[in-house]
């Protein structure tokens, strides 16, 4: 049994939910760890944004979101709409949580009270998870013709780099 290890480093983007295709980097990963059968888990550990399997469609918007991730957002945004301001439409986050965010020391996020008003993208992360795993056969990641690997980050204060580990464990 051997173990494989790989981080990846997105930047994502303000104002919007942030997708990014990574079932490449995923491949790759796979392919450089010489493993022929086992299992890849690919996760992260921002409590605000998902790991997960779907369809990749093709079509994109302005913004370079292919139709699938619009309509997500349009559902998810009807479900758990957008925090515009402090306590609505969520209690969360509450005083104390403020008083811990804003002693965080942090050079590239400064604390600023507004950048916690974030709690739709910890419930919609909630929604989607933070990983998923999949199936290695004879070298080859299980995706199907058609599945992709998206990673998602639904807090929309600020842009930022964020992480995505790669995990490969099985038999040469």
């Amino acid at each position: 049994m051997s173990t494989f290890f790989k981080e990846l480093t997105v930047e994502t983007v303000e104002g919007r939910p942030s997708y990014h295709m990574i079932t490449n980097d995923v491949k790759k990963a796979v392919k450089d760890s010489g493993i022929r059968n086992g299992i890849c888990l690919v996760q992260t550990t921002h409590t605000t944004c998902s790991i997960y399997f779907d369809e990749y469609m093709h079509d994109k918007n302005y913004y370079g979101d292919d139709y699938l991730q619009v309509d997500l957002n349009h559902i998810l945004q009807k479900i758990i709409p957008r925090q515009t301001t402090e306590n609505y439409p969520y209690l969360s986050p509450g005083p104390e949580h403020i008083a811990y965010g804003m002693k965080k020391t942090d050079p590239n996020y400064p604390a600023v009270k507004w950048t916690m008003l974030n709690t739709d993208g910890h419930l919609r992360a909630d929604l989607l998870g933070s990983n998923v795993s999949l199936g290695i056969k004879d070298a080859k990641l299980l995706v199907g013709s058609v599945g992709q690997i998206f990673f998602a980050d639904f807090d929309q204060t600020r842009k930022r780099e964020r992480h995505i580990s790669i995990t490969i464990i099985g038999d040469k």
